[in-house]
């Protein structure tokens, strides 16, 4: 049996900021407005990975600490061309990175946190 990946799923606070977000910097592509049984939500295409976008239904509650990281996600991963490009205009934006690029063995690497507490790390092959 072969698995593949077929969407990531986002909760978030403010939708169109996160909208925004993946279309403003990654050429993402708004697909649809969504309603997730009773929650509003978007579907966005980010070069063939599709990204589901959802607030919190009305009995969902959570921490307002934004320091909070919970079990089981921790970032979500990029491949890129040119890594040092963006994190030049990334870093112009505002954005902050928690690791600006670093080699390591065959890769280079940066982390940089997204709207709303999503780490985002940007991948660039040697």
């Amino acid at each position: 049996m072969e698995y593949l990946l077929d969407h990531i799923h986002i909760i978030c606070r403010d939708l169109k900021q996160m909208i925004n977000f993946f279309v403003e910097n990654f050429s993402a592509t708004l697909i649809s407005m969504q309603n997730f049984r009773g929650a509003d939500g978007a579907s966005i295409d980010l070069n063939g990975t599709l990204i589901n976008l959802r607030v919190p239904y009305a009995h969902e509650r959570f921490l307002n600490n934004p320091a909070h990281r919970m079990y089981g996600y921790h970032h979500i991963g990029l491949r890129v061309e040119n890594i040092d490009y963006c994190y030049k205009v990334l870093n112009e934006k505002g954005f902050i990175f928690s690791l600006p690029p670093k080699d390591t063995n065959d890769l280079r690497i940066a982390f940089f946190e997204g709207p709303e507490n999503i780490t985002i790390e940007l991948v660039q092959t040697k």
